[in-house]
Order: C-alpha cells, then sequence, then structure tokens
C-alpha cells in the first residue's frame, strides 16, 4: 500500500492501547477507520477521541475470541465505508505463571484471543481484501515475545511465535495476490496489557489474580503507543514484513539465532547422521 488516503483500516483491540494509536496515526494519513474492540464504554470513548479530531471513524463490539463475532464485525465495517483495505489484527491478552501453574481456562483464554483471534481475522478479511482488486495489507500484531521467549510468559509467548509463523506463511501466500503482511514485533510499550483480565470473557472464568509480592510490571516504564503507531504507518506504506520498535533487542534475538545454528553444527558433526547421504537443500524455503 502506498498510498493511504481516502482507504479504510480496520482495528482490532481499537479502543485504547498500540490499537487506538494505530487508529489515530492512520486517520491522520486520510483513511477511515472501523475500531472493533470488547469493551463497549471504551469504545465510546475512543470514537469521540478520533471523531474530535476530525478522523471519519466507527467502532463495533467485537470479540475476537469468537468467528462469528469477527464477521459481523467485518460485515458492519464494509456497510459503513464500501471496502476494508487494512487489517490490523492487534487484540491481544496476556497471562502466565509457574511450570504446572497456568490454570486451563487462562490457556485456552490466551489461545483464543492471541492466535484464534488472528486467524480468524485474517481468514474474514481476505476475501474482503482481494474483492475489490485495489490491493490490501495486514498488520498482525505479534511482540518481541514471538522471538524471544522468557520464564513465566510461555502461553503468551507461544501465541506470539505462532502469529510470527502463521504471518510469515500467510505473506508468501497473498504477496502475488497484492496483499501484503507486516508483523508487529514490540517489546515493551505503555499499554494496559498487564490488566488485560478487566475485560475477560465469562467463558473463561475469574482472572488469576497475581502474587502479593509480583513486581510492577515492565509495561508500565515501556515507550509510549504514539510512535509504536507511526512506526506502523511507515512499514505499511514500505511493504515491510517485520516491525521492529525496540532495536535494543536485536542482540538478544542475534543470540538466540547463534544458539540455533550451534545446533546445526551439531547435527553437521553428527556421528549418528555421518553414515546418511547428501541432500539437496530445500527449495523455496526461507
Amino acid at each position: 500500500m502506498r498510498q493511504l488516503e481516502g482507504k479504510t483500516a480496520f482495528i482490532t483491540g481499537g479502543a485504547g492501547g498500540i490499537g487506538l494509536a494505530m487508529a489515530q496515526a492512520f486517520g491522520r494519513e486520510g483513511m477511515a477507520v472501523m475500531i472493533a474492540d470488547v469493551d463497549t464504554a471504551a469504545l465510546a470513548t475512543a470514537l469521540d477521541d478520533l471523531r474530535v479530531q476530525q478522523i471519519r471513524a466507527e467502532g463495533i463490539v467485537c470479540d475476537v475470541a469468537s468467528r462469528a463475532s469477527v464477521q459481523a464485525a467485518a460485515k458492519a465495517a464494509v456497510e459503513a465505508f464500501g471496502k476494508v483495505h487494512l487489517v490490523c489484527n492487534n487484540a491481544g491478552v496476556a497471562a502466565g505463571g509457574p511450570l504446572g501453574a497456568v490454570a486451563e481456562k487462562d490457556w485456552d483464554w490466551v489461545v483464543d484471543v492471541n492466535l484464534k483471534g488472528v486467524v480468524y481475522g485474517v481468514e474474514t478479511f481476505t476475501p474482503l481484501l482481494l474483492s475489490h482488486g485495489e490491493g490490501g495489507h495486514f498488520v498482525n500484531t505479534a511482540s518481541m515475545a514471538g522471538l524471544l521467549s522468557g520464564p513465566g510468559m510461555e502461553p503468551y509467548s507461544a501465541t506470539k511465535f505462532a502469529v510470527v509463523a502463521l504471518s510469515e506463511g500467510w505473506a508468501a501466500q497473498l504477496a502475488p495476490q497484492g496483499v501484503g503482511m507486516s508483523i508487529l514485533c514490540p517489546a515493551y510499550v505503555r499499554t494496559r496489557i498487564h490488566e488485560s483480565g478487566r475485560n475477560r470473557q465469562a467463558a473463561y472464568g475469574p482472572a488469576t489474580a497475581p502474587p502479593q509480592d509480583a513486581p510492577p510490571s515492565p509495561v508500565l516504564s515501556g515507550i509510549p503507543v504514539a510512535p509504536v503507531a507511526r512506526r506502523v504507518v511507515e512499514a505499511v506504506l514500505e511493504d515491510q514484513l517485520y516491525i521492529f520498535t525496540h532495536p535494543e533487542f536485536r542482540d538478544a534475538v542475534i543470540g538466540r539465532h547463534q544458539r540455533i545454528m550451534q545446533g546445526f553444527d551439531a547435527a553437521d558433526a553428527s556421528a549418528a547422521l555421518a553414515a546418511l547421504p547428501p541432500r539437496p537443500a530445500p527449495v523455496g524455503r526461507t
């Protein structure tokens, strides 16, 4: 997407945090925006904020853990604006804990919102982006936790690793059809994701309370949301697959890749594998 003015963006988790910041940033580029969120009160406040800024905006209550809810939201976006060009699958929640201590409903909640929510968004909107022939773009919010897994955050990291993997595969499928794909991988940003239990759906039961001696969330000392949103605008215009907002994490990612390469080195030197005949390198894999 080399030009944004006059086009439409659909953003989940759009009533706050990075989602609302993206709505503001894309709105300032001349896009109409449909924000979707499970928080009805926050949605109304966000719409007021966008309209005060002279951004053409509508909103809809949407639970991304429900395919039917995402489909209804997509229908509402088309009814409101005629076409959708940019879809930001941004809604997300966080849960974690020691090995064996994460409740089953916590696993279900994180997987349904963070992983299935992105699947529902891409599968629902792909036909709509292709239908008008004007091209389009997806931004799927993963995390630096989609590249680096910290202890105690395995449920969150597992879903974010999955979003990276899905998006890499979808990017190759969609590029020949004129639809771009970006994977947003921020580290700590000042949002309320550490309080995501406030909007937890009733089907998952009450949120697990953090230990009383838990340290303050590092999210509280993260970077502001506005630069993250501006970075997303840059990346969409330049059709960048990976969107990083915390370059200081480069060495940590390099360290992980080096450990992976050490595993390949060990395979090269393996006596167990030495008797196998040479095999050609895979074709068409990146």
